[in-house]
């Protein structure tokens, strides 16, 4: 399916929410999703949507729970598929994100978190043009250096390749409708609920069939 016609049918009422969370590397994306995906959220229908990766496993990753961990070729037929709802090289690698995961959720109600990457995030949001969009900034450039420093997990060239590409990424925090400072991890994860739940109220999010059941069915229309 093409990103036109994908952009086409979400336009549609749906029930579940799509929600992409940005940031650059090391500005806690991730380490916030997690956050939010507590046990009681999980039984309402929020998940985590698991993107593939040609990059290798870092140390205490598991494939399947960070990221399906694949090699060039194997990513390359699943994006000749169409297997991808947006995949960019990012960082030396190539990402993608998984298009059945964000259509099971608009069916199906509860709410899809993807932490992507600037540019793919970008990408989504043409395709799902109902998605929510957060953009997570760290409090200074200083601190986001020391986050990635202090991580361990890349060489020193794969250390300034991700600083320079902040540095990019940072700008864009425009293109987002919202963002957060992530200066204290817990705070910064309350107010990303707070803006998904204020989201879902939205008149968009008020499936017919609730409005029916409420007063339709109840006979509210025969008073009136």
């Amino acid at each position: 399916m093409s990103n036109r016609q994908s952009g086409k049918r979400n336009r549609r009422s749906h029930k579940g929410q799509v929600v992409i969370i940005s940031s650059p590397s090391g500005g806690g994306k991730t380490s916030i999703c997690r956050a939010l995906l507590s046990p009681e959220r999980k039984r309402k229908g929020w998940r985590f949507s698991i993107s593939y990766t040609t990059r290798q496993k870092r140390k205490g990753e598991r494939d399947g729970r960070e990221y399906f961990f694949v090699d060039q070729a194997g990513f390359n037929a699943l994006k000749a598929k169409d297997f991808f709802a947006e995949n960019f090289k990012v960082h030396l690698y190539q990402y993608g994100t998984p298009r059945r995961p964000l259509d099971e959720v608009l069916r199906s109600g509860g709410a899809v978190l993807l932490d992507v990457d600037v540019k793919g995030a970008l990408k989504l949001k043409r395709g799902f043009p109902n998605a929510l969009t957060i953009f997570i900034l760290p409090p200074s450039y200083a601190d986001l250096k020391k986050r990635l420093s202090k991580r361990g997990t890349e060489t020193e060239e794969q250390l300034k390749v991700r600083r320079e590409n902040a540095r990019k990424e940072i700008r864009e925090y425009k293109k987002f409708s919202h963002v957060v400072v992530n200066d204290e991890l817990k705070a910064a994860v309350h107010k990303v609920l707070s803006i998904i739940e204020a989201h879902s109220c939205q008149t968009e999010f008020f499936d017919e069939e609730q409005f029916r059941d409420l007063f339709v069915k109840s006979g509210a229309q025969k008073e009136d």
